[in-house]
């Protein structure tokens, strides 16, 4: 399946907004720009649209708002505990840095992933 990459200016967007969480890991999921916080991605870029991982009460609540939603990469496939940010969050940095704030304390509270150890295949 082929998305469409983000705009430049939402990556500066993004990149301007994820300066304030120095802790956090800034790397590619999906081929598009995302954070992560202890192995955890807890908000990211997926076309024009950024999503962020939430608790159930601000999950619904940014949902709820104009623009907002459950985040589907993949029609009918929702990543449990995402929610799309609508475009006049995103436009405004005191709101952007109050859901990315709430992101960021939620995934602190998510317990660390572990890297599992690879396994080589064997050769025949």
């Amino acid at each position: 399946m082929e998305w469409t990459k983000p705009s430049k200016e939402l990556i500066a967007t993004f990149d301007a907004a994820i300066a304030s969480y120095p802790q956090a890991e800034r790397r590619l999921m999906f081929g598009m720009p995302a954070v992560f916080l202890n192995g955890n991605m807890f908000a990211g870029l997926h076309g024009e649209r950024m999503v962020l991982r939430l608790p159930d009460a601000p999950r619904g609540e940014l949902m709820a708002k104009e623009g907002g939603g459950p985040f589907e990469p993949m029609p009918g496939r929702p990543m449990r505990d995402y929610a799309i940010v609508p475009p006049w969050i995103v436009a405004d940095p005191f709101e952007l840095d109050n859901w990315l704030g709430k992101a960021f304390e939620n995934a602190q509270s998510v317990p660390a992933k572990v890297k599992k150890a690879r396994v080589s295949k064997a050769k025949k």
